[in-house]
């Protein structure tokens, strides 16, 4: 092992250009990269996929995925977290549903005049998430 590690440290010594090229970050234009894809973890999947499919109405296959339609996002200044916001047309039921279901509220419904109506709940894995209240269409 550690012929090896001196072999590839004076590989490394001979040609370093190469190296350091790959490690370099590379300037890419990603104007309007979308969000393309999220997890939620814990314990139990199976309760998970439960929780999820039966309160949201997500189709989530076999293998756990799910598909869901577009995705926006915003940057605040708080501690670290992510929270994934789901919309719904009457977050009190989603919140009786979610409680219901093993979930708890972390916020109740809040309004903040002309910009948005939320809540915040941690599912059975105590994954912190957020409700958006949207109109029906």
């Amino acid at each position: 092992m550690k012929r090896f590690l001196l072999a590839a440290a004076t590989v490394y010594a001979l040609t370093p250009s190469t190296y350091a090229a790959d490690a370099a970050p590379k300037a890419t234009a990603m104007t309007g990269a979308p969000i393309v894809f999220f997890d939620i973890a814990g314990p139990d999947a199976a309760k998970l996929k439960t929780f999820y499919s039966s309160i949201f109405g997500w189709d989530i296959d076999a293998n756990n995925g799910i598909k869901t339609s577009k995705l926006e996002g915003t940057l605040r200044q708080d501690p670290p977290e992510k929270i994934i916001y789901i919309g719904v047309p009457d977050i009190n039921a989603a919140l009786a549903q979610i409680t219901a279901d093993g979930g708890k509220t972390v916020m109740p419904r809040t309004v903040i005049p002309n910009v948005t109506i939320f809540a915040l709940f941690t599912d059975p894995a105590g994954n912190r998430m957020g409700l958006v209240e949207i109109p029906k269409s």
